[in-house]
């Protein structure tokens, strides 16, 4: 018999006999109501509190600027150093300090005109990139391609990377962690490069690079001022759809080409 209990699961004797817990718990119930109805037959009812003065609402403080985290500080060291693009391009392939270096397949640095006028920044490689090594080569590279066409531009006239330069595993969406840690080698290679024109291309390349909290819906189609401490002068940036998204959400296709109307007319004035 014991065997077969043990086998069952009752490997464990707590008491000889059970316990009836419901009749204990009416038990304290009964005895908990006795000892609390003379309080309430003699208790006085309670005075109102006083009225407080009305507060004052506190001054409002600057938030102090957030710590470095270490990868941070390795990368900017690193980054800062480089004085030419091929010099960049190996200072992240000695970086370990993003760990998408490990689960990726290649590093993916950039694709086209390293003396064009317009820079274009996405967001982080897809499968195909993560396959050849470079920027928007995929079903997204493809129409941007076209979009750019629309303008009169191509890869020889235009420079494109991301604010990611390895591929998340399953294109996941990129942490913040990581995008802090690549985000010294952005924009050294935006210093580098110093473009004319600065295109911001979906939410976390516009969001990480123009430090504004808004959506990429709020954000596109409004020229703003992109700088970082070792640039000589600001540039003008936009930001835009992603065409990743557009794939998706095709009736957004009529905004990007306000936008792009925008950034062809702004580079000829720039001429």
């Amino acid at each position: 018999m014991l065997r077969w209990q043990v086998e069952a699961g009752a490997d464990e004797a707590i008491l000889a006999e059970p316990v009836d817990r419901f009749a204990a718990s009416a038990a304290r119930r009964a005895l908990r109501e006795t000892s609390a109805a003379p309080a309430l037959r003699t208790a006085p009812p309670p005075e109102p509190p006083a009225p407080k003065p009305p507060a004052l609402a506190p001054a409002r403080r600057p938030a102090p600027a957030a710590p470095m985290l270490p990868a941070q500080a390795t990368g900017h060291q690193a980054a800062q150093a480089a004085t030419t693009l091929e010099e960049l391009r190996k200072a992240l392939e000695q970086f370990e300090g993003c760990p998408l270096k490990h689960t990726a397949t290649n590093l993916v640095f950039a694709d086209g005109n390293p003396a064009a006028r317009v820079m274009i920044v996405g967001e982080a490689p897809g499968a195909g990139e993560d396959r050849v090594g470079r920027p928007f080569v995929g079903v997204s590279g493809q129409l941007l391609d076209r979009m750019l066409g629309w303008i009169g531009l191509d890869r020889t006239k235009v420079y494109i990377t991301n604010v990611l330069f390895w591929r998340p595993p399953g294109n996941r969406t990129p942490t913040q962690a990581e995008i802090a840690a690549c985000l010294p080698f952005v924009e050294r290679h935006i210093e580098l490069v110093s473009p004319d024109i600065l295109v911001l291309a979906g939410a976390a390349s516009a969001k990480t690079l123009l430090a504004r909290n808004e959506g990429i819906t709020r954000l596109r189609g409004r020229w703003m001022l992109y700088e970082s401490s070792g640039m000589t002068r600001p540039v003008p940036a936009m930001a835009i759809f992603h065409p990743a998204f557009l794939l998706r959400q095709p009736a957004q296709k009529r905004e990007v080409w306000r936008d792009l109307l925008a950034i062809r007319d702004k580079l000829d004035s720039l001429d």
